[in-house]
């Protein structure tokens, strides 16, 4: 575990809830996925605690809509193709808000529940091959539902570097980018907020924050059988990063599941 805490794939690619997402190099592939998976992930971005949940390994695309959870997001919504491999699109995701009974800290100073919902939005995603190599480049936003959680924005690029026989592995890398409501919600304290936990006050505003890089996987067991995961580290930036609530600037996730391929 400490090697997968100390993964940083920077140099070598440019750029929580019981549904999260389970990323695996089933994101740089054009077939479908359905099966369970594990994951072990921070209480929050920003947490010393780590915790395990079930996941579920989901990839559909049909003519217009589509599912999956291997692009960062659990989500499905419509799309349609503009050009070869271009793709524009509309979609529901769902946010896992933050739990205070899973982090030693937030429960320590009395810090509320955020409690788990929805957003909806847009995205475009281009898929093209370059050689042997596919590369999949999405921008999105999100706006959640609850007002007050404000609206984040990714862009997300995955590339698929290795297969060898059954294995096959890529790279991803992520930016985010939030609202000051965003921010503020899930980083910032008022007044009232400061008497209640004991944490000084803190106002967060808009800017970039988080980027991950990680590693995909994929490994073929049978025809229609593949054991899929991946390691991701996540950095915190700008207001979020010099939070009160941050005990740690960076967090991982580990990842692995098993799919039936489609």
């Amino acid at each position: 575990m400490n090697l997968l805490k100390h993964i940083d794939v920077r140099a070598a690619v440019l750029t929580a809830g019981a549904l999260l997402p389970l990323a695996g190099f089933a994101e740089v592939t054009n077939y479908s996925l359905l099966g369970p998976g594990v994951r072990s992930r921070p209480a929050y971005d920003g947490s010393d605690s780590q915790r395990f949940e079930a996941v579920p390994v989901v990839r559909y695309f049909g003519d217009y809509a589509f599912v999956r959870s291997t692009q960062g997001l659990f989500e499905g919504g419509a799309r349609i193709e503009l050009v070869p491999g271009l793709h524009a699109g509309a979609q529901l995701a769902y946010e896992s808000g933050r739990q205070a009974h899973e982090s030693d800290f937030l429960e320590a100073h009395n810090v509320a529940d955020i409690h788990r919902g929805a957003a909806w939005g847009a995205h475009v995603e281009w898929d093209h091959q370059f050689g042997p190599m596919p590369v999949t480049l999405l921008a999105r936003t999100r706006q959640n539902f609850d007002s007050a959680l404000g609206m984040q924005a990714d862009l997300r690029l995955s590339a698929g570097v290795f297969q060898n026989g059954p294995f096959a592995a890529g790279l991803f890398t992520q930016a985010t980018w939030a609202n000051a409501k965003a921010t503020q919600a899930f980083y910032g304290l008022s007044t009232t907020q400061a008497a209640t936990t004991g944490l000084p006050a803190y106002t967060a505003g808009s800017g970039w924050l988080f980027s991950s890089f990680g590693l995909l996987w994929s490994l073929d067991l049978a025809t229609h059988w593949q054991v899929v995961g991946s390691a991701e580290t996540r950095h915190l930036r700008g207001d979020a990063a010099r939070s009160p609530l941050v005990e740690r600037e960076s967090n991982y996730y580990v990842s692995a599941g098993v799919a039936y391929r489609f």
